[in-house]
This record gives structure tokens, sequence and C-alpha cells, in this order.
């Protein structure tokens, strides 16, 4: 990525407040309802542990294989939330990254989460839901935050600690928002910008937010290691 990844994480860190004029309801609260509606399920979605358990039927009982199923199912809808909200280059950009990103949180929350209920964690447990959201920031943002001492630990850790610690719940949100913001505005239109085609950039969308997928489902299946269910 490079000179385009610093580039783009300028540009995220620049249009970050103008998304949330344009758009007033992606304060952290958002990451928490995206969170929420992953869980419970959202329109014809069902809900994160019904979805993992049908993959689970479906593999006859292997857990790891519905975890690759659940993977490469939130990828696929990454990748077409991705190409629809960005195939129309920079003269729409303002109006579907709001939506994109909203949607990106809600499907890789869903992700982690159905992972998470395959690996016998409780998708109740606001410990649980602060490891989800943790995780969706991907595995080297974690491990800066715990280096920065930002957070206590990785996602299994406080999955399974031995109590919430509610003081994390608003800096998890913030992270992951901030993260978002940056990741999705900031290096989608700096791709954009250097293409100046308008589908080739819902392409390039299709394919930054799928690899992305890919790679916290794959931290989610390493990370969450499982836990006997009660």
């Amino acid at each position: 990525m490079g000179i385009k990844g610093n580039i783009g994480g300028a540009v995220g860190r620049q249009l970050a407040p103008r998304i949330a004029e344009l758009a007033p309801g992606l304060t952290t609260s958002f990451v928490r309802e995206a969170l929420s509606r992953a869980i419970r399920g959202v329109g014809p979605l069902p809900g994160a542990a019904d979805a993992a358990d049908k993959q689970l039927r479906e593999q006859r009982g292997d857990v790891d294989k519905a975890i690759h199923e659940v993977i490469e199912n939130h990828v696929r809808y990454a990748g077409a939330q991705g190409f629809v909200t960005n195939i129309g280059g920079l003269m729409t950009a303002a109006v579907t990254l709001p939506t994109n990103i909203t949607g990106l949180a809600l499907v890789q929350c869903r992700m982690v989460a159905g992972i998470a209920h395959l690996r016998g964690y409780e998708l109740e447990d606001p410990r649980t839901r602060n490891a989800i959201l943790v995780t969706v920031l991907g595995e080297d943002s974690v491990r800066t935050l715990v280096r920065a001492k930002k957070l206590p630990a990785p996602p299994m850790a406080l999955a399974t600690a031995p109590a919430h610690d509610e003081t994390l719940d608003a800096v998890i949100s913030a992270e992951l928002a901030s993260d978002l913001i940056t990741k999705v505005a900031g290096k989608r239109l700096a791709i954009t910008i250097g293409r100046r085609v308008p589908v080739v950039g819902g392409v390039v969308g299709m394919g930054a937010d799928a690899i992305a997928t890919y790679r916290i489902g794959r931290y989610a299946d390493r990370e969450l290691l499982p836990r006997a269910k009660r």
C-alpha cells in the first residue's frame, strides 16, 4: 500500500468530521447499534447465531468448516455492499460513504459474532460484545492499541475476563468508529481519485472491503479459541 495507504489515512482523517456533518448518526453509538443489529438480525439477514447454526447443520456439526463458510459468506456480503456504495465514484462519495461505513460495520460484526457463537461464547455477554468489536479492528490495530495501553488485552482475554469493565465500552466504540471511517473513507477515496473512473472505483471498493473482511474473519478464527458452552 505504501504511499497510497498513507494518502488514504490522511484523507480519511480529514474527511471524518465532514462525514459526521453529512450523517450525524455516525458517532460512536453507530458501532454498538451495528453490533446489536448484527446479533439479532436485520432485514432479510437472520441474526448471527441463527446464521452460524445453519452453517453448522450444513457442515454436519463440523465447527471449523462452519466457521469457514461463515467467513466466505460475509466476504461476499462485504464485496457486494462495497461495490454498490462505490460505483458512483467521487460524485456520489459524500452520500454513499456513510452507508458503506455502517454496512461494513454490520457485516463484519455479524461475521465475528457468528464465529464467537460457534466457539461457545455468549453473545449477550458485554465482555463478548467488546471482544467482537475489538476483533473487527483487525490484528495489527489491536496490537498497536495494546502496546499503547489503550486496550488492556486482545479479544479473547477481554471475552474471558473475570468481570466486565464498563470503562472500556466507550474506548472500544470510539476506536472502531474512527478506524472504520479512516479506512473506508480514506483508502476508498484515495484509490478512486487515482483511478478517476466510477465503475473501476466500484470494483476496487468491492475488493478492498472483501479483503478486509476476510482478514478479520481469519483473525477471529485464530483469536477466539473454543470455549465450553454453559
